[in-house]
């Protein structure tokens, strides 16, 4: 009975914390809101990032027919350290660091030669964050938990197993997108 009861306090702590507030771009009005349930050690969610978001962006939300939310979804602990990373950054910092992470991923996730922690802290310097806000961040259990359950609740409610997995509504769609499905997965024109 115990365990049923902490997983509703750790719910009212992730709606609580700002940190695990929505993370989106394009305008709040747009006639489709996609989801995009991602790990920042994927490498399909990357190439997404770097081969295909940027003419999403410019074709479909810097014109007002899609809003983009991202959703954590982290398939190992160095996605979701760096997820945490991401989620303490100011909320316009958001986007354009989970940008800079699939963009040097080879970087910082799989190099055979780096320390994952410190390559993100040298990321995270770089975006603004102080090295004790780093470490405090990548200590606090609290945030952990609250985009471990985040995920749980995307497992359940959509349930979503693998990444990239976009979301309009109730229908879903896993694995990587070129534009042209994107476009028609979300139902508008480019």
């Amino acid at each position: 009975m115990g365990a049923t009861r902490a997983l509703p306090i750790r719910a009212a702590q992730a709606q609580s914390d700002p940190r695990m507030g929505e993370r989106s771009f394009g305008h709040p009005d747009a006639a489709v809101t996609v989801t995009e349930f991602f790990s920042l050690t994927c490498t399909h969610c990357a190439a997404f990032s770097r081969q295909i978001m940027p003419e999403i962006t410019t074709k479909l939300i810097d014109t007002g027919k899609v809003r983009f939310v991202y959703r954590d979804f982290p398939l190992d602990q160095v996605a979701l350290t760096a997820a945490m990373i991401a989620r303490t950054l100011p909320p316009e910092r958001y986007e354009p660091f989970i940008s800079a992470l699939f963009a040097s991923q080879d970087r910082w996730a799989f190099s055979r030669t780096a320390n994952p922690t410190e390559e993100l802290a040298k990321m995270a310097m770089l975006a603004g964050m102080t090295r004790a806000t780093f470490d405090a961040t990548v200590a606090d259990n609290g945030l952990r938990n609250a985009i471990l359950t985040a995920q749980k609740a995307a497992e359940d409610k959509f349930h979503i197993d693998s990444t990239p997995s976009f979301a309009i509504g109730d229908k879903v769609r896993a694995g990587e997108m070129s534009f042209a499905d994107f476009a028609q997965f979300a139902g508008v024109a480019s």
